[in-house]
């Protein structure tokens, strides 16, 4: 094709939720004739070489980032691990160059992978924090993140521009020099009509150790909860494996992992949903419509912002991971529940940046069909 480009995407590995949406910014770059390349490492790449066996994939430099095991420590634990991270996207630079110049690349899309950039092609950046959450180092940690989003040609923002909105201050600025874009909230999901198989899922991801201690936790608390449940841990592993569990009042089916068809169809198939307050994982539950009860991840105040935030205009509740008890799961009876916002991305515009000839750009054979 013509105008094929090939695209580099790259999430962040945080957890699942920065890869699961680039599913849909993966999909539509195929759906307009253009070769995607995947890159991360972890459990970010493992889940999109399951989506995309047939798409070439790369290992980047792992950032090595792990939760503190209690919630006082976490910003402690970040910044003591900070100099693995610069350790890191000084080697992500190195790959990244080495990657353009080897596959003749056209462009790059980052999900949060700071070093993930080369100035002689077009690069974007997907963020849902043009604020930066850390307590009374906020305005610090915005600033830099700020700092960085400038050298890309332009950041994407998976929200709506207006109120009401999702991300609330964390993807809004009052004023800013960075060439934003805001695509709507993106989800690799489709709401369809399905019977209710399940009157409650658990939905688990996040670095270690945090998310062992919760479903742990979890499958204690729901012995005694009386219905059909179904826990997906979040483990991306290279089989799935399933478990039945009868608890004193009813039943689980435990799965490691479920990829993206099958995971929607069991979220479509389940009245409640248990899960971490991730921006990601928000945006999934708007798109399909559920009744949710969020348990933030200890200290990472961007979940504890997002679970206040739509406790507060009364969608979903939510607990601390510590308090949280079987019983708490009633109260999203009296909340509205979330509902998606109308939007349509207009792919071809936002693709069309990756046309645009560079000045410091080389040479390349992209205009070859892949």
């Amino acid at each position: 094709m013509q105008n094929s480009k090939r695209i580099l995407v790259a999430p962040l590995n945080w957890g699942l939720g920065h890869a699961t949406r680039c599913i849909p910014i993966i999909n539509a770059l195929l759906a307009h004739g253009h070769q995607p390349y995947i890159a991360s490492d972890g459990v970010a790449l493992s889940l999109l070489k399951k989506e995309f066996p047939g798409l070439p994939s790369f290992k980047l430099p792992s950032y090595k980032i792990t939760y503190a095991k209690k919630a006082k420590n976490f910003k402690i634990k970040i910044l003591w691990d900070s100099p693995k991270v610069l350790k890191a996207m000084n080697k992500e630079k190195k790959t990244i160059k080495q990657l353009v110049k080897e596959h003749q690349l056209d462009g790059i899309i980052s999900d949060n992978r700071l070093g993930v950039f080369y100035k002689k092609v077009p690069c974007v950046f997907i963020t849902h924090q043009l604020n930066v959450l850390s307590g009374n180092t906020t305005w610090m940690s915005s600033q830099a993140h700020q700092k960085i989003i400038k050298k890309f040609d332009a950041c994407w923002v998976p929200d709506v521009k207006e109120k009401p909105n999702l991300t609330g201050k964390l993807g809004h600025l009052k004023k800013s020099k960075i060439n934003i874009k805001y695509l709507g909230p993106l989800s690799r999901f489709e709401k369809t009509t399905a019977e209710k198989k399940y009157d409650l899922m658990v939905l688990l991801s996040g670095p270690e150790p945090q998310r062992t201690i919760l479903e742990e936790k979890l499958l204690e608390e729901l012995q005694q909860y009386e219905g059909k449940i179904l826990f997906v841990k979040g483990k991306i592993e290279k089989r799935q494996h399933i478990k039945q569990h009868k608890t004193q009042k009813g039943c689980i089916a435990i799965y490691n992992f479920m990829q993206s068809k099958e995971l929607q169809t069991a979220l479509n198939q389940s009245a409640q949903v248990l899960c971490r307050s991730g921006y990601t994982t928000v945006m999934d539950l708007a798109k399909l419509e559920k009744r949710a009860f969020f348990i933030p991840t200890p200290g990472q105040y961007e979940q504890e912002y997002l679970a206040k935030r739509l406790q507060k205009q009364n969608l979903v509740p939510y607990s601390n991971q510590s308090d949280f008890k079987f019983e708490d799961l009633q109260r999203m009876e009296t909340f509205k529940g979330l509902r998606q916002f109308e939007s349509d991305i207009d792919y071809a515009n936002l693709f069309s940046l990756f046309s645009k000839v560079n000045e410091n750009s080389e040479p390349t054979s992209s205009s070859l069909s892949t």
